[in-house]
C-alpha cells in the first residue's frame, strides 16, 4: 500500500510527465520523433542498472537469482487502432498511448524504485525490471518484489486513471504484472560500440507470459515455491494456465 507522501510524490510525478507529453505532441506531431523523446525521457527519470551488477565487462558474463517483473499495459493495440468517439474525447489514438505510457511508465518505474528494483528495459507499453534474489536476498526480495507489484497496480487505478480521465476524458486503463524467479545470466550484448547489458533467463520469459492479467499479479511455480511461509497468512495463491504454462495469481486477503 503506498504512503501518503508517495502518492503526493507519485501524482505530482504523473501530471508533470503528461504536461511534457502534452508539449511535446504540440511541438513535434512526428511519431518518430515522439518515440525517440519517450526513450530519452525514461533514460532521464529512472536508472536502469542491473541490481547488484553496476559494471559488466565484455567476455566476462556472471551468474545470478533474479526475480524478473514485467508491466504491461493492457488493450495498448486497441487503444493505438480503434478511434474513441469524439463526443467523449478529442484526443487521437496514437496521442490516447503515448499519453497514458507517458504516465504510466515514470510512475511504476518510481514505484518499483521505492522497492529496490531496477528497470532494465522500457518496451513501449510495458517495462521489465529486476530484483536481485541471491540466496541470503531471496525473502526479503520477493517481498519487496510483491510490494511493488501491488503498488503499480494501485497506483495505475487510484493515481494515473483519475489523472487522464480528467485531462482526457479517457477510459480506465488496466495493467498486467508477471513475476518469476531463475538463475540468469548477466552479459553484454551488441557491437561494441552500441554493447547493451542484458540479462538471459527463465524469469524473463515467464514473467512476460505471465504479465496478461488485468490488475492481477501472476507468478511463476518457482517463485512460488520459494515464497516465504508467514504466519499472518495475508496472501493466498490461484493456480491458473497462462498463456500455456502453469502459473500462479496472487490474491492479497485484504484486497488492498
Amino acid at each position: 500500500m503506498l504512503n501518503s507522501e508517495q502518492r503526493v510524490e507519485l501524482t505530482e510525478l504523473a501530471g508533470s510527465s503528461l504536461d511534457e507529453a502534452e508539449r511535446v505532441w504540440e511541438e513535434v506531431g512526428d511519431v518518430l520523433a515522439i518515440y525517440e523523446r519517450m526513450e530519452k525521457l525514461a533514460a532521464k527519470a529512472i536508472p536502469t542498472l542491473i541490481p547488484g551488477y553496476p559494471f559488466i565487462r565484455e567476455g566476462r558474463p556472471k551468474v545470478d537469482d533474479f526475480i524478473a517483473f514485467m508491466v504491461d499495459l493492457r488493450d495498448s493495440s486497441k487503444h493505438l487502432m480503434q478511434r474513441i468517439s469524439a463526443r467523449t474525447t478529442d484526443v487521437t489514438q496514437l496521442q490516447r498511448i503515448y499519453y497514458e505510457t507517458s504516465a504510466l511508465l515514470p510512475v511504476c518505474s518510481k514505484v518499483i524504485g521505492y522497492h529496490g528494483g531496477k528497470v532494465t528495459e522500457y518496451l513501449g507499453d510495458g517495462l521489465l525490471a529486476l530484483f536481485l534474489a541471491s540466496k541470503d536476498k531471496m525473502p526479503s526480495a520477493i517481498y519487496a518484489a510483491n510490494r511493488a507489484a501491488f503498488n503499480c497496480i494501485e497506483a495505475t487505478s487510484e493515481i494515473i486513471n483519475p489523472l487522464v480521465e480528467e485531462r482526457y476524458n479517457l477510459p480506465q486503463m488496466s495493467i498486467g504484472v508477471g513475476m518469476a524467479l531463475s538463475r540468469a545470466i548477466v552479459t553484454l550484448v551488441g557491437l561494441e560500440e552500441f554493447a547493451q547489458p542484458k540479462v538471459f533467463g527463465e524469469c524473463v520469459f515467464y514473467a512476460t507470459k505471465f504479465s496478461s492479467g488485468r490488475d492481477e499479479v501472476c507468478i511463476d511455480k518457482r517463485l512460488k515455491g520459494a515464497w516465504p511461509r508467514a504466519a499472518d497468512g495475508v496472501l493466498s495463491f490461484s493456480h491458473r494456465r497462462i498463456n500455456g504454462h502453469d502459473g500462479y495469481v496472487v490474491i492479497r486477503k485484504d484486497k488492498r
